[in-house]
């Protein structure tokens, strides 16, 4: 007989897998250009994976008596060349769960993956706002209200989160695909020390934003968030951002993480969304 110990070690992580919903395709015959590899099997290493090319989100949805109606997306990072489900992708979506909010977790082909054919404009973002569409349309079956689905992108998932506010398109009213009669555009953004920073605009109309960074980032991300917030602040579009003077890159969300100010984010994020009307 194995002792005790042994026995929860080994049930343990069957336990919380259980836990993980399915995870939904966002196209029923394969993604556009991945067709032929849909049926190829997803690599994992720890909580990281890759080798992804059937894009998917996998919901935490919570109970209809419980449901605030708001929904967000949830974009992890790893460099585009694998996607970090741990600290920024599972754990995070049960915490919105608990508090009421729909959560997304998005699986999008990777662009830098060795020997990847990807890009991130043509396929990374076709995924991304796919991912929009869909919860929009199935909005009333997750008591979703279609005015108040945002997306969360961490790092390399935050580039995706600010490029679909910058580019999205209100779908196409006669297209065969139910899917894609839906808007791409979220209606808030939640870039969590994103990159490529740069290349982000702001222009009067765009969804609203919250930034959470390290002081200890990159240059590009510590002095590149504030740069974006003057940008929204000058488009007059409402914006808030939070530098933590403690933290560096890549402190995501970890439900064990020691009580810090840059742990506390997610609260910060829920009480934005209270102030700002998009969480009631």
């Amino acid at each position: 007989m194995k002792p005790l110990p042994i026995l929860i070690a080994l049930i343990f992580p069957i336990l919380c897998h259980a836990e993980t919903p399915p995870a939904l395709p966002l196209w029923e015959k394969g993604a556009p250009g991945s067709e032929s590899r849909a049926a190829e099997p997803e690599k994992t290493e720890g909580s990281n994976v890759c080798n992804i090319h059937n894009p998917t989100i996998t919901p935490f949805v919570p109970a209809a008596d419980k449901s605030t109606g708001t929904a967000v997306i949830i974009c992890p990072g790893g460099g585009h060349s694998k996607l970090c489900l741990g600290h920024e992708g599972y754990a995070l979506a049960e915490w919105f769960r608990d508090h009421g909010i729909a959560a997304f977790v998005l699986k999008y082909r990777l662009a830098r993956e060795k020997g990847s054919t990807y890009t991130i404009q043509d396929h990374a973002m076709a995924d991304t706002r796919r991912a929009i569409r869909l919860i929009r349309s199935r909005a009333a079956e997750w008591n979703i209200q279609t005015n108040r689905l945002g997306i969360l992108g961490f790092s390399a998932g935050g580039e995706l989160a600010a490029f679909a506010a910058m580019k999205n398109d209100p779908g196409q009213k006669d297209a065969a695909d139910p899917i894609e009669q839906q808007s791409s555009r979220p209606d808030f953004q939640a870039l969590i020390y994103p990159g490529t920073s740069a290349l982000f605009s702001a222009e009067k109309g765009m969804p609203p934003l919250f930034i959470a960074a390290g002081y200890h980032d990159r240059q590009d991300i510590s002095e590149g968030m504030a740069t974006l917030y003057l940008k929204y602040k000058a488009a007059q579009v409402p914006a808030e951002l939070h530098l933590y003077a403690n933290a560096g890159h890549g402190f995501g969300y970890k439900p064990d993480a020691k009580p810090t100010a840059a742990s506390r984010w997610p609260q910060r994020l829920v009480e934005w969304l209270t102030d700002t009307g998009l969480l009631k």
